[in-house]
């Protein structure tokens, strides 16, 4: 894998991965920046939320569950001082379906966290990882109700 960033300005950069896409990266105007790409922290907060996302939306789907809506937040603490780095994360997995099983989602989150996910592998090592999952029943006009939270520990 390869990735490079090409200075644009200011404090403007443009990512450019092996896919060929391009991703804006900047700073705050509190660090010279203009708001007009992401911050390199929102990329790695945003890269683990998308990693176990594409991994549990894959094994709901070839273990039969009906999704219809589907979102992974992830809220991150970190150290007050500089470099700032990590400390904490909550993973939270919002399930919108029909008769969606919780175990079929309770297993999804396991295999991404224990098998899948490289960014939870290697995060995890090095800063407190929770998650939680919150089922909800799809209903008529985009309307919703919860029927099942619950949290997922990693095995001891």
């Amino acid at each position: 894998m390869e990735a490079k960033v090409i200075w644009q300005g200011g404090m403007k950069l443009d990512g450019l991965a092996d896919s060929g896409l391009h991703l804006p990266l900047g700073s705050r105007p509190a660090g010279d920046g203009d708001d007009q790409g992401f911050l390199p922290m929102e990329l790695l907060a945003t890269g683990l939320a998308g990693c176990t996302a594409m991994d549990v939306i894959s094994i709901l789907q070839k273990k039969g569950q009906d999704v219809t809506g589907f979102e992974v937040q992830v809220h991150i603490q970190r150290a007050p001082e500089h470099p700032r780095v990590f400390t904490h994360a909550l993973i939270e997995y919002f399930v919108t379906g029909r008769r969606v099983d919780e175990a079929a989602v309770v297993r999804s989150i396991e295999l991404s966290a224990t098998r899948f996910c490289p960014a939870l592998a290697m995060f995890k090592k090095v800063f407190s990882i929770e998650m939680k999952y919150h089922v909800f029943e799809a209903g008529d006009d985009d309307k919703r109700q919860l029927v099942k939270s619950g949290e997922y520990a990693y095995p001891v």
